[in-house]
């Protein structure tokens, strides 16, 4: 499977791969499919988490198989096939073992509901969004809190914050757009820490952009809104989208745009500056993050070190 993007960039599209575990629909964001392959025998690790199956190596790369079903905690049973859907996020290749692969289907964000309470909660859930195709629902699964969930040393290194030191405190206003509460806390959290006393949360692209938008129309961005730190994948208006909403626009455009997110890849980086994003960083780079906001707030816009 060709598991390159054909989306223009900033238009609020994502392609969506619905996949089964037994009878359940389940989805996942293409943009995060390196190749899709036929279950492989693999080589168990000792002592390894419950959900890891093993690693195998399909060609000079080792990978990590993971099963989804025992990740879900749908059973635990050992199968000898179905496929594996080989993923890159957070600088990691990953095989999940599904049972079978239905489609690709193309969505815009605004389409994909975002779990509420008694689905989600910002500890254990592991879903991201629900859409709906024709008679069924698929429930996009967030692969990174699973992964993280498995190896927590791959999630966001909180520990790289401890060598910043002593730092004044700074009132520039910050705005995060980040759908993940537990995520969104966290960065929210680590700036604090980094001295940065300002910090406005928003859950999605859309709530962002209506945020940014109020600012300029009374005439306060200089006091709600200096930088933005953006996920990409997120319901409603994705990160992209409202990267190219901020830089193309003549009032707007002057603010620094971080996207901070699992899919920051050669590709998407790629997309990321074509759309004018000042810097692009994966998840777990959260002391980075420090550093280059330091970066876009002491000297403006400019060219931030990635």
């Amino acid at each position: 499977m060709d598991s390159k993007i054909l989306l223009e960039n900033g238009t609020n599209e994502l392609e969506i791969l619905e996949f089964k575990l037994g009878n359940n629909s389940y989805g996942i964001n293409v943009a995060k499919i390196r190749e899709i392959i036929t279950y492989q025998p693999v080589t168990p690790v000792p002592n390894a988490h419950p959900s890891v199956e093993g690693i195998f190596m399909p060609r000079d790369k080792m990978i990590t198989a993971i099963s989804l079903k025992n990740a879900l905690q749908m059973g635990d049973e050992e199968s000898n096939d179905g496929l594996f859907i080989i993923t890159n996020f957070n600088k990691l290749d990953v095989a999940f073992h599904v049972d079978r692969v239905m489609g690709i289907h193309r969505v815009n964000w605004s389409e994909i509901i975002k779990p509420d309470a008694t689905v989600n909660n910002e500890v254990e859930g592991v879903s991201t969004g629900i859409v709906k195709f024709d008679d069924r629902l698929v429930i996009i699964l967030d692969f990174e809190k699973i992964v993280t969930d498995i190896s927590p040393e791959t999630g966001l290194r909180m520990t790289d914050l401890e060598g910043l030191g002593e730092r004044d405190r700074s009132s520039v206003p910050i705005l995060i757009a980040e759908d993940s509460h537990l995520l969104n806390k966290l960065i929210s959290d680590a700036l604090t820490a980094a001295g940065y006393i300002n910090v406005r949360r928003t859950e999605d692209g859309l709530e962002a952009w209506n945020y940014i938008l109020e600012a300029k129309e009374k005439g306060e961005l200089e006091n709600k809104v200096q930088l933005v730190i953006t996920d990409i994948e997120m319901p409603q208006m994705d990160g992209h989208r409202l990267t190219h909403m901020i830089k193309t626009d003549d009032e707007l455009k002057k603010i620094p745009v971080v996207i901070f997110s699992s899919l920051v890849n050669e590709e998407m980086r790629v997309k990321g500056e074509a759309l004018g994003a000042n810097a692009q960083l994966s998840k777990p780079e959260i002391g980075n993050l420090v550093h280059v906001v330091d970066e876009l707030v002491n000297n403006g816009v400019g060219e931030a070190a990635e």
